[in-house]
């Protein structure tokens, strides 16, 4: 997901018995809500089992609508989620640079996404079409 649809996500759109989300409106830097960046970015995200146990347990310790919100259950500053969430958790893994510092940008993470999926393909692995990661990303509708 993109950054914005992370910090615009409401439990409402988070379905846990079904393990899946539906991403249908994103935060941006102003902090206002609306749809996402484009049409193919409204979608639906099959989530694995250990996200949705994740999930269920971060439910009940935040307060409000925002899956990620603040301590006040107000929507995050995207700097907010990168400098106490994503960067620390990059260090606390070591997935540093030669300075100590983070390695990676929060927009990277779909790009690694896609990576995977492909090498998963290349090494045999379970075979997920192009087709059905292109709209996990959010950059092409299915056929109807």
């Amino acid at each position: 997901m993109r950054a914005s649809e992370l910090r615009g996500l409401r439990w409402k759109n988070v379905d846990l018995k079904g393990a899946k989300l539906h991403v249908r409106e994103r935060l941006d830097r102003f902090l206002k809500m609306g749809e996402p960046k484009s049409e193919a970015g409204e979608r639906t995200v099959p989530l694995p089992p250990m996200v949705t146990n994740a999930l269920r347990e971060h439910r009940m310790r935040v307060k409000g609508d925002f899956v990620f919100p603040t301590d006040e259950g107000k929507p995050q500053h995207h700097a907010n989620i990168l400098h106490r969430g994503f960067e620390p958790a990059q260090i606390a893994a070591e997935v540093v640079d030669g300075k100590g510092k983070p390695k990676y940008a929060l927009h990277a993470l779909p790009h690694f996404y896609a990576s995977w999926c492909i090498n998963r393909r290349k090494d045999g692995g379970l075979e997920l079409p192009l087709k059905i990661v292109q709209e996990r990303l959010g950059h092409t509708r299915r056929s109807p």
